[in-house]
């Protein structure tokens, strides 16, 4: 089985780039993809659900992977500690609205879904137990808006009722769902949106990451190595 993980940043990845001396395969409209070890990759698509969704085609078009793993960082519309792994259970989109026609906010066109499950999570959350890894599940709200505390982050909890928002993952899990590919996310908590000062706490993502990392590698090993359920 040939898995994919999905970054949004250069800055996302690189730690993870640097622990495994990954190699550089090509770069495709401005999208690296590396070779991380044996069916194993990974990729830089950019910030926002246009990059992401464009990353992701490129990757199942040129790479043909089975499964995408999304990893980054994401803010939280709880109190959870910086650098809490969350294993994301579905995505919404939060800025697709056609309710003034069909009375259903966050309606995604075509797919006439909603929520956009992950695949398997009972079996990524196993994985990581035993990997040891502390994690929570919960949902995550994909749109382009940099979120922060305020009438708008208000507004989309009282919707979706998510644990995260971020901007690219819902995007990626909408490509895969079409193009018949698995899909799974983990998030690790950057900023928290209660706070007063959670872009001040955003900028200190590497710290989130380099956790992260640690976990994603072994996670895609398991995703890869075990039988397909």
């Amino acid at each position: 089985m040939k898995i994919a993980l999905a970054y949004a940043m250069a800055a996302e990845i690189e730690s993870l780039l640097t622990a495994t001396g990954a190699k550089l395969l090509e770069t495709v409209h401005g999208v690296p993809f590396y070779e991380i070890e044996k069916d194993i990759i990974a990729y830089a698509g950019g910030v926002g659900k246009v990059n992401a969704a464009m990353a992701a085609q490129l990757c199942i078009d040129r790479c043909q992977p089975d499964w995408i793993v999304n990893a980054g960082v994401a803010g939280s519309f709880r109190d959870l500690p910086i650098g809490t792994v969350v294993l994301a259970e579905d995505f919404v989109q939060h800025d697709v609205d056609t309710s003034a026609v069909d009375g259903v906010p966050g309606l995604i066109p075509t797919l006439n879904l909603t929520a956009l499950p992950t695949d398997q999570p009972d079996r990524a959350g196993a994985i990581l137990a035993g990997l040891g890894v502390a994690f929570t599940r919960g949902r995550v709200a994909t749109g382009d808006v940099f979120m922060t505390k305020g009438d708008r982050a208000n507004a989309v909890a009282a919707a979706f009722s998510p644990t995260l928002c971020e901007m690219e993952g819902g995007a990626i899990a909408q490509v895969c769902r079409r193009c018949q590919v698995k899909f799974t996310a983990l998030k690790s908590v950057s900023d928290r949106l209660c706070q007063d000062n959670s872009v001040d706490e955003y900028f200190n993502f590497a710290q989130a990451m380099a956790r992260l990392n640690t976990v994603v590698l072994p996670f895609a090993r398991a995703l890869r190595d075990g039988a397909d359920a």
